[in-house]
This record gives C-alpha cells, structure tokens and sequence, in this order.
C-alpha cells in the first residue's frame, strides 16, 4: 500500500498568530488586560512561536495601539518565540524599547495588493524595510519575512509563481531567518500548494520554509496535507479560526489553530501544543468577542464536553 504522506515530517512548528493577526482587524475593542492574558493562555497551551501585536501605526490599526504595554507584559518562556510585527524603522524603534527579541516584516507577490495594503511597489517595500532586517539581525533579533497573495489576489486574480519565487529570494538576500508563504485570501487549492513549493525547493530551505493558510473556501486541511507530503514542516494558525484578509469577500479566516492540532495530533505528527489548553485560550477570546468562533475542532470538542457534562449530571 502506497503511503501518501510518507514525506511528512514526525513534528510540525506552529505560529500561533491570533493575538496579532487574528484580533487587528475585529470592530469590538479588546483591552490590553484581555490581550495580555490570551498571549499568556496560548503560551500555557505551548505554542512554540506567538505573534504577539503589531508595532504599527495605531492610526492605521487602533486594535493594536496597545502594543507597547502589552508585549511589555506578556509572560516571556522560555525557549518560545514571541514575535511582533515590524513594517518600519519606526516600528522598530518601539519594539526595541519594549525589549523585543523577534520580528516580522512583510510584503506581497502581488505588485495590486502591495499598492493597496501598503501602497507601496513590491521593490519598494523590500527596500524599505532592508533597513529593518539590517538592524534587527546586528542586534541578535530573530526575523521572519511574511509573503502575502502568493497564490492569488483580489484585485489582480492569478499571481505568477515566478513572482513568488522572486520576492522569496529577495528577502531571504535580506538575511531573514524564516519565511511564511500566505494565501491570503483562501483560493488556493493543493495542486498550487505542490507547484508553488516545488518552484521555491531550489531557493528556500525546508527549515526556513512556512505556509499561511486562510480557510476561505474550505480548503485549509487540504492544502496543509499536500505540504506535509512535501516536507513543510512550519504551518501559521490562528487560535478559533481568528482573522482574515478585510480584502476577501466572505473570508472567514485563517486556517485555526484547533482544526491543525487536532489532525496532526490524530496523524502521530507532534506539535507541542496542548489541545484542551488551546481550547481555553479561544474560549476566553470568544468570551470577548461574543460571537461564535470559525474552528470546526474548537466548536465539535466543545460541544462533546457540554454533552458530557449534561450526562453526568443527569446520570
């Protein structure tokens, strides 16, 4: 019998981006105190890489206004990453202050999303933030490097794999340590999955190599298990299936954290991570947030456990 994941690494990395990417798009305010302790709870869960918040202007994302306080706060283990999103020179001189240790810069494949997310070209983006990564590796930062609309954009539909490659080389020229390869807007599917991976085999270590997925379309899971066939080993989740792309019509957000442990912990691949501690850090934030999360896993097992505990009690 033929084993299709017979390439599929025996332990996947998780970057938890709930916190960051999943809340700073939400309309009800969320209060550093909340912040705070949702960062804590994911760590209690064992997420080995927490994007924390976002050193962006608070004018352009008042949701992460915040971020000074709350990574200052945030309870730092040990041998866990806990990364911030840094766009610019300014940026960097508040993460700096606040004692950050890693960072995240961003740009996209798309040269239509780059202008409307940032307004700024594909090269000019990279050349802004070269600055960025200069600086933060002399300091001994850590930096990851954040590829969005590499299997699709909005406004300008298909996007080359070339161009994918492209940017992927630049940054990695750059000096970033790790990249993550997004599908921002949920459209692709696992055929891409296994044309943009292989295009980026020859230009990206598999180490270095990170997938972010979206759940638009329902097709998370899929393109998570062409990945593992080829080696992917580093997957961005967001705890309840938090965020989305404000671009994408109907998205409903990243792929979640729940539904990606619960398989793989079913597959006998190890993430570290804690399901049932996971499940309280979301639980928390949905208490916040009053509203239903995405996660298809998060909703089923919580579900199971009211069931349970009715039975126990009428029993």
């Amino acid at each position: 019998m033929i084993d299709p994941l017979a390439h599929a690494p025996d332990r996947v990395t998780i970057c938890e981006v709930g916190p960051r990417d999943g809340l700073q798009n939400e309309a009800v305010p969320i209060s550093a105190d909340d912040k705070v302790h949702y960062c804590d709870l994911l760590s209690d869960a064992g997420v080995p890489i927490l994007e924390a918040t976002s050193f962006v202007s608070p004018k352009a994302v008042p949701q992460m206004a915040d971020a000074d306080d709350v990574f200052r706060r945030i309870r730092k283990d040990p041998g866990r990453i806990y990364l911030v999103l840094c766009p610019n020179e300014r940026g960097l001189d508040r993460a700096v202050a606040a004692g950050v240790r890693a960072i995240g810069v961003f740009t996209a494949a798309s040269e239509a999303f780059a202008q409307a997310n940032i307004r700024m070209s594909v090269d000019e983006s990279v050349a802004t933030f070269a600055g960025v990564v200069q600086r933060a590796k002399a300091d001994g930062m850590w930096v990851r490097a954040a590829v969005s609309t590499a299997f699709g954009c909005p406004f300008q539909g298909d996007v080359p794999v070339a161009a994918v490659v492209r940017v992927c080389e630049r940054l990695l020229a750059l000096g970033v340590d790790e990249l993550s390869v997004a599908d921002t807007i949920g459209v692709a599917t696992p055929n891409q999955v296994v044309e943009v991976v292989g295009a980026l085999a020859s230009a990206v270590p598999p180490e270095r190599l990170g997938l972010h997925f979206h759940d638009t379309r329902g097709t998370a899971m899929a393109n998570t298990l062409a990945a593992l066939e080829l080696g992917v080993r580093i997957f961005d989740t967001s705890s309840g299936g938090l965020g989305g792309c404000p671009f994408a019509p109907g998205a409903t957000g990243n792929c979640a954290t729940e539904d990606l442990v619960y398989m793989l912990h079913k597959m006998g691949i190890a993430t570290g991570i804690d399901l049932d501690k996971l499940r309280a850090a979301s639980r928390f934030i949905q208490g916040k947030l009053g509203r239903p999360l995405a996660s298809r896993a998060y909703t089923a097992l919580e579900a199971a456990d009211a069931r349970a505990a009715r039975i126990a009690v009428a029993g």
